[in-house]
């Protein structure tokens, strides 16, 4: 077979923008690998992708998808940490292997390069970490790992590292946030999710037992009862996927010393609630940090593998779609519609 399906975003208005199309499968150079793609994992960037609204310059007719787990089948003459057969994930930036990254978008896939959106990618082996023989995720818990898991891992051991006995907070149930959560209980974390939705805490509860559950919509003021769970001294760590909307109280939850790591702006402010607050007078208040972070490089990635290789732990897959176009776009579908607790992948046949 010389020739495989991938789909591209020729144009970028709707889901339905998206085609299908037969390319040949590529040869890897001297230094690069051919994957097999088994799963590919979506993200919330992948639909602001789609429909244009990501706020950084994305490559015309670009292959979608950053995150992708799969077997070697091919490697190059000068490859020699590779073999067929090794399963793998892909990095989100192919040029970060370590310390910040050096451009915003122009070597993430699905963004300044082409993705993982088809049946065969090329890699270069630096941009590539290996699985352990021994674990036990599917490709599509691998697949989670690429973006939110080197997010979760980042946001958590990146900087101002967690440390056993301290108190975590993620912000909804999305891929990220799950993650994060899985992490800072296998760390040894007291643990607080909020959501808006009692159904999905209930699920959260039985798949995950974190330790406290706060639902913001009938608790508005969820920064103090996360205050008052911790016994007054506020939480350590916060996972801050809504930004301008809900910054404020992350502020109000936070212990003072502690970190607020931002990674989404999912909650625009509202003018109509007041005056806007003053992030950095609250943020000098509390001696706290606020870091930003996209993703992170590939050192983290590989300790992250190893790390949930070594302790055995599971991430929560809420659907699973098939390698169709029609199939590809329900999955888009599925994640913009918000119901999901855990990642949606693509299975890839």
């Amino acid at each position: 077979m010389s020739q495989q399906t991938v789909f591209r975003f020729p144009t970028r208005t709707s889901f339905g923008d998206l085609t299908s199309y037969q390319e040949p499968i590529p040869v890897p150079s001297t230094h690069e690998v051919l994957i097999k793609v088994r799963a590919i994992s979506l993200n919330s960037r992948d639909c602001q992708i789609a429909t244009s609204q990501y706020p950084f310059p994305i490559k015309d007719n670009l292959m979608p998808g950053s995150d992708a787990a799969g077997e070697i089948v091919q490697v190059g003459d000068g490859v020699v940490d590779f073999t067929n057969g090794d399963r793998v994930v892909t990095t989100f930036d192919l040029n970060r292997l370590y310390g910040p990254s050096k451009h915003p978008i122009a070597t993430q896939a699905g963004g300044g390069l082409d993705g993982v959106m088809a049946q065969y990618i090329v890699r270069p082996a630096s941009a590539v970490a290996k699985v352990p023989v021994e674990a036990p995720q599917s490709f599509s818990e691998l697949a989670t790992l690429v973006c939110t898991g080197v997010t979760a891992w980042n946001a958590l051991f990146g900087n101002n590292r967690l440390i056993p006995g301290q108190t975590v907070l993620v912000q909804g149930t999305g891929g990220t946030s799950m993650t994060a959560l899985v992490l800072a209980k296998a760390a040894g974390a007291t643990t607080i999710v909020t959501s808006s939705s009692n159904d999905k805490l209930r699920m959260v509860q039985e798949k995950f037992a974190p330790d406290h559950c706060i639902n913001y919509t009938t608790t508005p003021d969820w920064a103090a009862e996360a205050v008052k769970l911790t016994g007054g001294k506020g939480v350590d760590h916060i996972i801050e996927i809504g930004g301008a909307g809900t910054i404020e109280r992350s502020l109000a939850a936070i212990a003072r010393g502690g970190t607020i790591t931002v990674i989404g702006y999912l909650a625009k402010f509202d003018p109509a609630s007041g005056p806007a607050p003053d992030i950095p007078l609250l943020a000098l208040g509390k001696e706290a940090m606020i870091r930003g972070i996209q993703v992170g490089p590939r050192c983290m990635l590989e300790d992250l593998v190893a790390f949930v290789a070594r302790r055995k732990l599971r991430f929560q897959i809420d659907r699973e779609f098939g390698f169709s176009r029609e199939e590809v776009i329900k999955a888009y579908d599925a994640l913009a519609g918000g119901k999901h607790v855990g990642k949606i992948c693509i299975l890839v046949h």
